[in-house]
């Protein structure tokens, strides 16, 4: 089996111990359970949690991460369109809530793969 590249599954949302168990239970699809995440990884066993409090770093990821879209989109809509200021605030407010499972997902991982302490290891054939 060829070894899988870091971005890859970075941006799949795979284990960064095997890179092959997923972090998440459910696919993103599944808005209602958008956020149910393995405690350990299905294929390798790798901890996802690993102290109490740990994703507590991840929501200034993504806070970051929807300042910079929601500022970038709001002065997008006012700079080419003329419309009431409550029809910016309603699409602004619309793409807030429809990006919050990828936002949760994203820093989620990202936090995971740079402070989670799990250093790749390639599963052996047996």
């Amino acid at each position: 089996m060829s070894e899988k590249s870091y971005r890859t599954a970075l941006f799949s949302g795979k284990c960064p111990a095997c890179r092959e168990g997923d972090i998440f239970k459910y696919p993103i699809t599944k808005l209602a359970y958008f956020s149910d995440m393995h405690s350990n990884c299905p294929v390798c066993g790798a901890s996802f949690e690993p102290e109490p409090g740990f994703y507590y770093g991840a929501m200034f990821i993504s806070y970051a991460f929807n300042v910079v879209l929601l500022t970038v989109f709001g002065l997008t809509i006012y700079r080419f369109t003329e419309l009431p200021e409550f029809t910016y605030i309603f699409l602004i407010a619309l793409l807030a809530i429809l990006c919050t499972p990828f936002s949760f997902r994203g820093s989620r991982v990202l936090w995971l793969y740079w402070f989670g302490g799990h250093r790749y290891q390639p599963r052996q054939k047996p």
